[in-house]
């Protein structure tokens, strides 16, 4: 399995520390980054959970590296390849990659993705697809065990594949309230599949989230 390394809010933790004199309220923004490595023709599930003005390929991923694939799911899949030669990612680095989304991404050579943002805070809600196989993950930069840390609503049948190389399923018993065979747990800038088991109805992983 990879090594995630994460380098959270090591950036800066006030980089805008806003006053609504009126009101005496104070908005506090924290920005930080972190790393992914990447090896070689390796295929690996990835997530930018730090929020950007503008959370596209382009922005977020401008220099490749090339020939470098990223796969995008929605029923079935988009693929983009970053041409070196045009420094672009084609068909279209148009596409979004927004906190709480997760795409494959595929380099021919090492590399080292870094994403660079603000940390979300306050109520983040993610959509999650009653039914419907999703690629999903954290809102926000943090690793942990799925429910108990990051707080998604599991319910009876739900099912949560981790990919490394090849698929590591879960699945959640109502009976005995748990994961099974283990409540998974994912790294920073880590995605996954999942999908909500038809008939069940917490169909948003709904978070309350401040910077402590």
């Amino acid at each position: 399995m990879r090594t995630m390394k994460a380098l959270v809010c090591a950036a800066a933790l006030a980089a805008g520390l806003a006053t609504a004199a009126a009101q005496n309220v104070y908005s506090l923004n924290v920005v930080g980054y972190y790393n992914i490595p990447v090896a070689a023709g390796q295929m690996v599930t990835i997530a930018n959970q730090l929020n950007t003005t503008n959370n596209t390929l382009a922005a977020l991923l401008p220099d490749g590296p090339p020939a470098a694939n990223l796969f995008k799911y929605a029923g079935g899949y988009s693929a983009y390849v970053f041409d070196d030669l045009d420094m672009e990612w084609q068909p279209t680095g148009d596409a979004t990659l927004n906190p709480g989304e997760g795409a494959f991404f595929l380099s021919p050579v090492a590399t080292t993705l870094t994403f660079v943002g603000e940390v979300l805070q306050g109520n983040l809600q993610n959509t999650l697809p009653v039914g419907v196989l999703a690629l999903r993950s954290s809102m926000v930069p943090q690793a942990g065990l799925i429910s108990t840390d990051l707080g998604l609503p599991a319910e009876a049948a739900d099912n949560l594949f981790l990919y490394s190389g090849g698929y590591v399923a879960y699945v959640f018993d109502d009976l005995d309230m748990e994961w099974q065979p283990s409540e998974p747990t994912v790294a920073v800038g880590q995605a996954f599949f999942y999908l909500k088991a038809a008939g069940n109805v917490s169909s948003t992983w709904t978070r309350n989230f401040t910077v402590q």
